[in-house]
């Protein structure tokens, strides 16, 4: 018998002073059972510092023609691809093929500087990537705030973040590696 996603539900509050956004967004997550909450949250965060009224969370993690999140515009075509991790080289070349804006938030200090110094110059080439980075002690923050309900507070100012959930409050850090051009 397979073992079930587990279903997360998070209310956002974001306010963007960087990006003058303003909005509340309710999300279901259906977690798959390989998917971390550190993973989760990161995944959250992402949504956070590019939300919009049509970004979607995917199905993430169980599906390989999808990103974690990504924006469509009405006609069905891909505005923003945005994956987790440290995808393969094909992955990012198709999703920089499918989409106008491609990010990836790479997480797990250690093998994601493994992976982006083994790819940066293969990634150099495409113009609409951009790659970001997390440290490890902001994703062990980060996973500590994760329950099945929650809300959450994001205040975005000067490339800053931070996340409040009422109870604890964490200052998170994003490294850009490779801004879209």
């Amino acid at each position: 018998m397979a073992i079930k996603s587990t279903i997360f539900k998070a209310d956002l509050q974001i306010t963007d002073m960087d990006r003058h956004y303003y909005h509340d967004h309710q999300l279901t997550i259906a977690r798959h059972p390989s998917e971390s909450d550190g993973r989760m949250m990161v995944r959250l965060l992402a949504f956070a510092l590019h939300a919009s009224p049509a970004l979607q969370l995917c199905k993430g993690i169980s599906t390989e023609n999808e990103p974690d999140i990504w924006q469509k515009s009405l006609s069905d075509e891909i505005e923003i691809w945005i994956d987790l991790g440290q995808p393969d080289e094909k992955r990012i070349r198709k999703a920089c093929g499918r989409a106008g804006q491609v990010m990836i938030f790479n997480y797990q200090q250690r093998s994601s500087e493994v992976w982006w110094q083994q790819q940066r110059h293969k990634l150099a080439r495409f113009d609409n990537l951009s790659v970001f980075s997390l440290a490890d002690e902001d994703v062990a923050a980060l996973e500590q705030m994760a329950q099945r309900a929650m809300q959450l507070q994001y205040t975005i100012q000067d490339g800053q973040i931070l996340l409040t959930n009422g109870e604890q409050s964490v200052e998170i850090s994003v490294e850009v590696r490779k801004l879209c051009t």
